[in-house]
């Protein structure tokens, strides 16, 4: 049977539902050990931050033995799902914060919004907080909360926007760390990455001029696009694209080293519109066009 979903349409609803006053129409900060929701699914048609304390096994979203468990933050974006552990009850430690789209117009936050890739992530990719993380958080939280009680004015929007936008530029910089604990982590899925490119071009699917994009390497690896273009320009400092023109130039450095394969074939073989496009490009890269390259190979 399929699970009923709770949709929260508003922060007002949102905040009637987990017995919360509304201090803000388009804004809300929860205390979740105040709260008592029993519903497995629920849909928020607001941005929604979750901060879940504790080390409680409904709750790992993708933790792994590496990453800190004082905490795990769970982002959504509008009109986004999460489905509640067994007991269909939000935990019982932690802290919501619920803010409408409408809150961020002609702010700085509207303005960058877009730029915070980890409202995209899947919830197994979600951010695991250190002990110091945590409370710098929870901090932030405090601190719009505390502009919330104060009587609604003219700034009260620029410096709510601004307290969130400060603990979303927090978010960012822990998930940046929580990249290099999971150093290892992230080379395996390189690796992975350099396997499922070299099966693609030996594929001949690049005959076509398609290349593998975000998207596709993503849905094989079991990543959303986000998280993994995010890992991918953390571990290289590249894109897909840029990425995988090192692969294609590596591709063709050894396919021009065969006899039977010419310039011309090499080109088609990757994809490439033509092969004066292609002997631009590997000239401009090696410094060598691709027949003096074969020549000086054999």
């Amino acid at each position: 049977m399929k699970e009923k979903v709770l949709n929260i349409e508003t922060v007002h609803q949102c905040n009637c539902c987990l017995g919360h006053k509304t201090l803000h129409p388009l804004v809300s900060v929860i205390d979740l050990s105040e709260a008592n929701l029993e519903q497995r699914v629920i849909k928020f048609d607001f941005y929604t931050m979750l901060l879940i304390e504790g080390e409680t096994e409904d709750f790992l979203y993708g933790r792994k033995y590496y990453d800190y468990s004082n905490a795990s933050l769970v982002f959504l974006t509008p009109g986004e799902s999460i489905e509640i552990d067994k007991s269909k009850i939000l935990p019982q430690k932690g802290w919501l914060l619920a803010f409408h789209p409408d809150l961020l117009s002609r702010t700085s936050l509207g303005e960058n919004i877009k730029n915070y890739s980890f409202f995209f992530y899947k919830l197994n990719e979600a951010l695991h907080l250190s002990l110091r993380e945590k409370t710098k958080a929870i901090e932030c939280l405090c601190n719009i909360g505390e502009e919330l009680r104060h009587a609604i004015d003219c700034h009260s929007k620029t410096i709510i926007s601004r307290y969130i936008e400060l603990l979303l530029d927090y978010c960012t910089r822990f998930y940046e760390r929580q990249f290099i604990t999971r150093c290892e982590a992230n080379k395996s899925i390189l690796r992975q990455t350099n396997t499922l490119l070299d099966d693609y071009i030996r594929s001949g699917k690049l005959k076509s001029g398609v290349l593998p994009s975000t998207d596709y390497c993503a849905d094989k690896l079991h990543l959303s696009s986000h998280y993994f273009e995010d890992l991918l320009r953390f571990e290289t400092g590249k894109n897909i694209y840029e990425y995988f023109l090192q692969k294609r130039l590596e591709a063709a450095k050894e396919m021009l080293m065969e006899q039977e394969n010419t310039v011309s074939m090499v080109a088609r073989k990757l994809g490439y519109s033509n092969v004066q496009y292609f002997s631009r490009l590997f000239k401009k890269i090696t410094g060598i066009a691709p027949n003096e390259y074969r020549l000086a190979q054999n």
